[in-house]
This record gives structure tokens, sequence and C-alpha cells, in this order.
């Protein structure tokens, strides 16, 4: 069985996601990667806010098909970025304000020491 690709997985990634990034419009996606797969993903965002003591639904709005398709994309061409590491974890804070979607993506590389103890 050849290992499928970490964008391929990205893209699974969010064609999984889609039915909850369409009822956000802020948040972020996470996966934790493990030998250059994804083990765990998932969405955090704030569905309820709070003011003045009562708790109130968030915007109704979430991601347009054209606004998740493009979080999508740069999901994916991310990956561009990443260089020589296996193991760690990447995050895409996404928001949308006056209609227009905005993304920042973080790396964490992850390391092991034991793996490198006998080369010191």
């Amino acid at each position: 069985m050849e290992p499928i690709t970490l964008s391929k997985q990205i893209d699974f990634v969010f064609r999984k996601l889609k039915d909850e990034l369409c009822q956000v419009n802020s948040g972020t996606v996470f996966v934790h990667i493990r030998n250059n797969e994804i083990g765990k993903f998932g969405v955090k965002h704030l569905p309820f806010e709070g003011v003045d003591g009562e708790v109130l639904l968030g915007s109704p709005n979430g991601l347009t098909e054209l606004q998740f398709q493009t979080f999508r994309q740069m999901a994916i061409a991310s990956l561009s970025r990443k260089r020589s590491w296996t193991h760690g974890e990447i995050f895409y804070d996404f928001t949308v304000k006056k209609g227009i979607i905005s993304v920042s993506i973080l790396f964490e590389s992850n390391y092991n020491m034991s793996s490198y103890a006998r080369t010191i």
C-alpha cells in the first residue's frame, strides 16, 4: 500500500470538516502529524458569546462555499513551506471579516531527543 501524501490528507481533513466549518466564521483547524501521517484533527471555535450576563449564539453565518474552497486551497498550498520534519502540528487560524477570509498558518515541528541520543 502506497503512503498517502500529506496534501491529500489535508484535503481529506477539510472535506470531513466542511459541515462544521460552514457553520462558523472564525476558529482554528488543527492537525497532529506523526511520521507524515495525520492522526488527530479538528476545529476549535467559540460557538457562543456572552455579553452582559447573557449567552448569545454566534453568527448564524459560517463559511460560504467560495470561502471554504479558498481556505482548503490555502491549507494545501501552505505545505510547500513544510520542510524536513515528520512529527508536529499545523494550526490554521481563520476569520471572516467583511466577507473576506483571512488565514494565519502556524507550523510546529516536534523532535524526540531519544531518537538522537546515540548521535551525541
